[in-house]
């Protein structure tokens, strides 16, 4: 079994000086692509449900099929809540097996987000899972925008709350399908000067590969959230196999054919974070 918490691969990246990539599940196929990825490149892997997951699938659902896979798995696997916005969320997310807990109180006024995450982080340390928080805004392509974070914020969060990976923002942004943004290094910079807790980043698709690889491995960056990427990936790999023949409607059949692809995919993710 090799189920692991969030701190137990992202302590030994940030001594190691590596990354470890949260990868954005939809369902079974990709979340079984992901982790063969992972094992043939001989790397730990954070297996992630994000809301639009948990709208698909139930909490205790996801939580087996995780822990299934991870129980599989020759590296180690995190089952990880991602943008958990509740105390009552990340509660079933914890009773599901979840070894995980993502607080996003990042909307929220400095003092009420370092509470709530406090409970959050103090509810999971408590059953001996991990807790991640996010502090400043990460937006969305076309939608709301970023609000950077501050350094000094940004301590004081991590010293307050207590959270084992800090999720800031730093010119990322979610759902960004380019390339073409890149990360405002001097504010990492200063972030990391006044703590030493894993940081995170969100959007990390929209991330050039070239920066991400510098600052996996020169940085207290450890773990890069990556959807959007692989999502494409998939839906590539998808419409290949439904156009290949139009004749056929099984989909166990056609989404088999996903498999391979995106494994591919996934493993061109990996190698950038490497050591």
């Amino acid at each position: 079994m090799t189920l692991a918490t969030l701190a137990q691969v992202l302590q030994p990246a940030l001594s190691g000086r590596y990354a470890v990539a949260g990868l954005v599940t939809l369902g079974w196929e990709d979340m079984r692509a992901f982790v063969a990825a992972a094992e043939a490149e001989g790397c730990p892997v954070i297996l992630q449900a994000g809301p639009s997951c948990r709208a698909h699938t139930p909490l205790p659902i996801l939580g087996k099929m995780f822990r299934h896979l991870a129980e599989h798995a020759s590296v180690p696997v995190v089952a990880h809540l991602d943008h958990g916005y509740t105390y009552d969320e990340c509660r079933e997310a914890l009773d599901s097996g979840f070894t995980s807990l993502m607080f996003d109180g990042s909307r929220k006024p400095l003092a009420q987000n370092i509470a709530e995450t406090a409970q959050i982080a103090e509810m999971a340390h408590a059953a001996g899972i991990s807790c991640e928080g996010e502090i400043g805004f990460v937006g969305y392509a076309n939608g709301e925008n970023s609000a950077g974070t501050d350094p000094e914020e940004a301590a004081k969060f991590a010293r307050e709350t207590g959270v084992d990976a800090m999720a800031i923002s730093v010119g990322n942004v979610h759902l960004q399908q380019d390339k073409e943004g890149g990360l405002d290094i001097a504010r990492i910079r200063a972030i990391e000067a006044l703590t030493d807790v894993p940081l995170v980043i969100h959007g990390g698709s929209g991330v050039p590969v070239d920066q991400r690889r510098l600052l996996a491995t020169t940085s207290n960056i450890c773990k890069f959230n990556i959807g959007t990427e692989l999502r494409m990936a998939f839906g590539a790999a998808l419409r290949t196999a439904v156009n290949s023949d139009p004749a056929r409607f099984d989909r166990v059949t056609i989404l088999k054919e996903t498999h391979d692809p995106m494994v591919a995919a996934t493993r061109q993710v990996l190698r950038a974070f490497a050591p």
